[in-house]
């Protein structure tokens, strides 16, 4: 199962990523606290522990892809991927997140992904 999402965010395509890629503010721009590191290969976490992953591939200020799971998939269930693409827009930011590979019950998170994270982020973004 796969879905695409898009949603323009008021900064640049650089603030978004750096923003996403740490810690601190991966926190303040969802609500939930976070543990992120800017490096291929290191493991993360996310919405307090609730989604996990590792980081596949990143390209400063243009695209993450990371591995991502949360808490309600199933031991015997493979990890999800996401790719999120950044692109300037005269608007600011265009992000596209491709969540793809997910199991069965994988619907709930297209919602999820507007509520826990495109909506803060628009809140955190014009502040």
């Amino acid at each position: 199962m796969e879905f695409t999402l898009h949603a323009t965010f008021p900064t640049t395509p650089d603030r978004l990523y750096r923003t996403w890629m740490d810690s601190k503010g991966h926190t303040a721009m969802t609500g939930g606290e976070a543990s992120m590191m800017d490096q291929v290969g290191e493991a993360f976490t996310a919405w307090d522990g609730y989604i996990e992953g590792t980081n596949l591939a990143l390209e400063p200020g243009r695209r993450i892809v990371q591995s991502w799971r949360t808490v309600e998939f199933a031991d015997d269930e493979p990890d999800s991927r996401i790719e999120i693409l950044l692109e300037a827009t005269d608007q600011g930011t265009r992000l596209t997140l491709v969540h793809s590979d997910l199991p069965d019950h994988g619907t709930i998170y297209e919602q999820g992904w507007i509520d826990n994270y495109f909506e803060p982020m628009q809140a955190y973004f014009q502040a």
